[in-house]
């Protein structure tokens, strides 16, 4: 094992395409990674999480449980996907939630769609297919295919050719 690797935390229930590129400091567990994706540094990418072939993930960028990426998308620095709506450490008796007592909820990002950097990305949504989304851009509702969106949150600024 080089020096490289032991800078990598990727579990052995990770399931691997091609070719794929995975830079140091990165941790992938329980998750699909297609065909020749990049995984830049500090990128974490939870169980149940699928990203498709040919994507390119940026350095800082959280993938959680329940989001599907299609191929060929961009995901740039920084950007954080969300899968709860109403998070809480605790239930009402106190006792610290489990999974058992948490629901996720899934997010969709649709093939080659572009994502910039710092945008945060709630749950339950589905970004479009060609997709832009601008960066610092929250989006809290589905995205059309071929549409740029920016803001806080989100609104339409016009088509994407």
């Amino acid at each position: 094992m080089t020096n490289d690797d032991n800078q990598k935390r990727i579990g052995p229930d990770v399931k691997m395409g091609k070719d794929v590129r995975i830079s140091a400091f990165v941790n992938l567990y329980g998750c699909t990674i297609g065909d020749e994706t990049k995984i830049g540094s500090f990128v974490e990418v939870q169980k149940n999480a699928v990203i498709g072939k040919r994507c390119k993930i940026q350095s800082h960028t959280f993938v959680c449980e329940g989001v599907t990426i299609e191929d060929e998308v961009m995901v740039g620095h920084g950007v954080m996907f969300i899968n709860d709506r109403d998070p809480w450490a605790v239930n009402p008796d106190g006792s610290l939630k489990t999974e058992a007592d948490w629901n996720c909820i899934p997010t969709t990002v649709k093939k080659r769609a572009s994502i910039g950097s710092n945008a945060t990305i709630l749950c339950g949504v589905t970004i479009g297919e060609g997709a832009l989304i601008g960066a610092g851009a929250v989006v809290t509702r589905d995205v059309p295919l071929h549409t740029v969106v920016t803001g806080n949150p989100a609104r339409i600024l016009r088509k994407r050719t």
